[in-house]
């Protein structure tokens, strides 16, 4: 499994990556969990709205922070 998280670089973009960072953890997965910051590549993945999550290619949440459930519903846990 393939976790990205998409944003500049603002503060909620740091939260969401370390709530999917914990959450990634806590449930024991080997997901690869990316940051990606480049705007080209943001925009790419049709995210206009920050902080974005993607799982293998698909847009699990765009302009909010997920909670750490959210997280661990994605992920099969």
């Amino acid at each position: 499994m393939h976790i990205k998280v998409l944003g500049p670089g603002c503060k909620k973009c740091h939260e969401t990556e370390k709530i999917v960072r914990e959450a990634v953890a806590e449930a024991g997965s080997d997901a690869t969990v990316e940051y990606v910051t480049d705007i080209a590549e943001i925009a790419r993945h049709g995210i206009f709205s920050t902080p974005a999550v993607i799982v293998d290619g698909k847009t699990k949440c765009a302009g909010k922070v997920p909670s750490r459930n959210d997280v661990k519903g994605w992920l099969g846990k």
